[in-house]
């Protein structure tokens, strides 16, 4: 039977945009794979040998920016047939969820370290400097590991996985900003076809020369087309030498991506091209 990978446990908001996935692509026959990381969801994905086979990961959050952990690992699919295939959007909403019978009693928190960031005025406010935090792999993980019997720990996590783990709810809509959202992409080896509403992705390296950037930008201008995202990361091969990510508007086989994406190719020094996909 074909998977799905994605970041768990269940009810983890990488869940919630998985099932977003399957209800837009009809993949309700496929087994649930979910991984206590997005490295292994990465991983998991490359290695697979079966021909429909996803992973569902989060890729950049509307407050906190770029989640590192997707972009420094999607070189792991470079020379594999896997693309991006769709993105969606979903609103985050964290609660407070725990067994205090009050605020007062709660000194550690625990949770995923973007959510964490997402509500940090919120702990400073209602806890000043009587707090520990503690990062987990998930919020759906953290709130499943509050036990009865340690009332002082409390996680931030949906409200979603708090009913499903039976988990009471201290606080509801923690967010320091109200229109939190979260962009979660779905990766595999089929094709799009040209939509109208696409995105493309693509990541390159440029010489350590004056205006070589700059040089990629006029290529997109040239061609009228709308970068919609771009960030720098560490190569992790040479000090200083960085690997830009680059979201675009339009398809590959659209005469102006294929024609700048070309010329592009001719003035870096390295490329990846993560796939042409629709938004939905």
């Amino acid at each position: 039977m074909n998977r799905i990978y994605f970041l768990g446990p269940k009810a983890s908001y990488c869940d919630c945009a998985r099932e977003k996935f399957v209800k837009t692509f009809f993949l309700e026959d496929y087994e649930l794979s979910p991984e206590h990381s997005i490295l292994s969801v990465l991983k998991k994905l490359a290695k697979s040998e079966a021909e429909n086979d996803y992973a569902v990961i989060p890729i950049e959050n509307s407050v906190e920016g770029i989640v590192r952990e997707s972009i420094d690992n999607l070189s792991i699919l470079k020379n594999t047939q896997m693309t991006i295939l769709a993105e969606t959007t979903l609103k985050v909403s964290h609660c407070l969820a725990g067994f205090a019978k009050t605020l007062d009693e709660i000194d550690t928190i625990i949770s995923h370290p973007q959510a964490i960031a997402q509500c940090f005025g919120f702990i400073s406010d209602t806890f000043g400097d009587n707090i520990t935090l503690r990062n987990e792999l998930s919020t759906a993980l953290a709130v499943k590991s509050i036990l009865p019997e340690q009332p002082n720990l409390a996680a931030i996590g949906s409200e979603y996985a708090a009913r499903l783990y039976n988990i009471p709810i201290i606080k509801s809509d923690i967010n320091d900003v109200e229109s939190n959202t979260t962009r979660f992409i779905l990766i595999g080896k089929k094709k799009n076809i040209i939509t109208g509403n696409d995105k493309s992705g693509f990541s390159f390296s440029t010489p350590n020369t004056p205006g070589a950037l700059c040089k990629i930008l006029n290529i997109l201008d040239k061609y009228k087309i709308n970068m919609t995202y771009i960030d720098s990361r560490p190569s992790k091969k040479v000090l200083g030498e960085y690997v830009f990510y680059t979201d675009i508007d339009g398809h590959i086989l659209t005469d102006n991506v294929s024609k700048a994406l070309f010329e592009i190719l001719q003035n870096v020094t390295d490329f990846q091209f993560f796939g042409s996909y629709t938004k939905i």
